[in-house]
């Protein structure tokens, strides 16, 4: 069993930057592919972004491409995911996610283990 555990949520003014790091409870995170989705009330979990095991795979959602991204230290058990040139639209609560073998990144099913989420709120 992993546990996932996000911080580095708050808010912030549009055009500002967050960091969010996901810290696992698994000694061989080292083992798990991350995935960073957000939600907000109302719509589907939408998929930010993609780590994989060592760190030197990653993919990005399009509509964050160029403005965050995702990092890992294996050694710590922790994921980041930097958030910069913030817009409003990017509120939600992010959540990180980790499988051994995700068939399909950009879906959440693919992922075996969730943290609680942190909020993210961008202001105007």
């Amino acid at each position: 069993q992993v546990q996932l555990v996000e911080s580095g949520g708050g808010l912030v003014q549009a055009g500002g930057s967050l960091s969010l790091s996901c810290i696992a409870s698994e000694g061989m995170f080292g083992n798990y592919a991350v995935g960073w989705f957000r939600h907000v009330p109302g719509k589907e979990r939408e998929f930010v972004s993609f780590i994989n095991q060592s760190g030197r795979g990653t993919t990005m959602a399009d509509s964050v491409k160029g403005r965050f991204t995702v990092a890992r230290d294996n050694s710590k058990n922790t994921v980041y995911l930097h958030l910069g040139s913030l817009k409003p639209e990017d509120t939600a609560v992010y959540y990180c996610a980790a499988g051994l073998l995700p068939r399909t990144i950009q879906l959440h099913t693919s992922y075996d283990y969730w943290g609680q989420g942190t909020q993210v709120t961008v202001s105007e």
